[in-house]
């Protein structure tokens, strides 16, 4: 067994001659929430694709707790994506439903108390509800799974300040120390105070990995503040 959840080898991924992932190599471990961070079309979504089985790489490896990706990783990787994809005629205890039936690690209890807490009626049909509650639903759906690792692509951009903080400390809370979470964004001032480590993405490479601390105690900047530094030297930021 790999001491790393998350390893990639030379990733890339070509898009009609356009590599949205160059060689992309990183080792990831379990426990910690990591923040993925870059600007549009920095290779943010390609990549959480890939690890979620969505995108097939055109060279490189990649592998989740020492797997390659594949059934048996799909069945440890619990996706956010950034648009909702539930049916509008659907309620609210239709998506839990599915859900259960669907993901064998699924934690009705826990999804049905975080919808509570968030004031989201179960009962309610997905058509009726705002654009960010919508996102609330699919957000606790995904986090109500026991996996491995989670990839939240943009998972607080369409909900209210007020919500964000529930929801980030909802992921805080709601991951195991086997477990990682990824998360896509470019709202880094509001993600900043959960997460453990952080990669700087850009045009498919890697600008930086490093540890929220070591930005902290070492370089006395906060993540923000050093994402738009190190950005600024880029011509498509």
């Amino acid at each position: 067994m790999s001491d790393f959840l998350v390893e990639c080898s030379n990733l890339t991924k070509t898009y009609t001659s356009l590599p949205a992932l160059n060689n992309f190599s990183i080792k990831l471990p379990a426990g910690k929430i990591i923040g993925l961070l870059g600007t549009n079309g920095s290779g943010k979504t390609t990549l959480i694709k890939i690890l979620a089985g969505i995108l097939k790489s055109s060279s490189g490896k990649v592998f989740i707790d020492g797997k390659p990706i594949g059934v048996e990783t799909k069945s440890i990787v619990s996706y956010l994506p950034e648009q909702t994809y539930f049916s509008s005629w659907m309620h609210v205890n239709d998506c839990i439903d599915y859900f259960s039936d669907f993901y064998a690690d699924f934690d009705k209890q826990r999804a049905i108390e975080m919808l509570k807490a968030l004031g989201v009626p179960t009962d309610a049909k997905l058509k009726t509800l705002s654009k960010g509650t919508k996102e609330k639903v699919q957000l606790v759906m995904v986090m109500s799974r026991r996996a491995k690792l989670y990839l939240l692509d943009e998972p607080i951009a369409g909900v209210d300040p007020a919500a964000r903080e529930y929801i980030l400390n909802t992921i805080l809370t709601n991951y195991s120390p086997e477990s990682s979470v990824i998360i896509s964004t470019h709202l880094i001032y509001d993600i900043e105070r959960v997460i453990d480590e952080f990669i700087f993405i850009n045009q498919g490479q890697i600008v930086m990995y490093n540890t929220s601390d070591n930005v902290r105690n070492q370089m006395g900047k906060s993540i923000d503040e050093l994402f738009r530094e190190v950005f600024r030297c880029y011509p498509n930021y």
